[in-house]
């Protein structure tokens, strides 16, 4: 299936230059979202994942069905003051400043498999955080799954030690 068939191009979203790849449309057509899914999903059991695992907010979007679908869990990455349980951080650098992101305690054991599942590969910087927060837990991370790869930003030259499935690459 092509998928970039539902994949809106927003010009200057959220400001001028940017050309925003807008998700919502291959969200709204059950066959385009059940088929990335079912991508995800068998990537996950190539990799046999225990555990699935999203940044906010659009890893959620593809990450709970996957971990539904294989009756495994789903731990969700969320910015500070998000998560009401004891949670680990990392703080990483953006462009112009820095981040955070956090993970319940309890999320990883030490020895799951896990996936990481989120909706776009930039620049990799969400992703490097997302991964040391699950091997601060003791996870191993088996595989990086993403629907969109802005392959011009490099994301993928920070995250070369891991194997990545991209379902659309512009």
């Amino acid at each position: 299936m092509d998928l970039k068939k539902y994949i809106a191009d927003v010009p200057d979203f959220p400001k001028e230059g940017i050309l925003f790849r807008d998700i919502t449309p291959l969200m709204l057509n059950g066959k385009a979202y059940q088929y990335a899914a079912d991508q995800f999903t068998a990537f996950a059991k190539e990799k046999k994942a225990t555990v699935i695992v999203g940044p906010e907010a659009r890893g959620f979007i593809f990450g709970c069905p996957v971990a539904a679908t294989l009756g495994i869990g789903f731990a969700p990455v969320r910015k500070p003051g998000k998560l009401p349980r004891e949670a680990v951080a990392v703080e990483y650098d953006l462009e112009y400043g820095s981040n955070t992101l956090c993970l319940h305690a309890d999320a990883v054991k030490k020895g799951d498999r896990v996936l990481i599942i989120d909706d776009l590969l930039a620049t990799g910087g969400t992703m490097e955080a997302t991964i040391e927060l699950v091997k601060k837990l003791g996870g191993e991370v088996v595989g990086l799954a993403f629907l969109i790869e802005l392959s011009d930003l490099n994301g993928r030259d920070k995250l070369h030690n891991h194997d990545i499935l991209t379902l659309i690459t512009y």
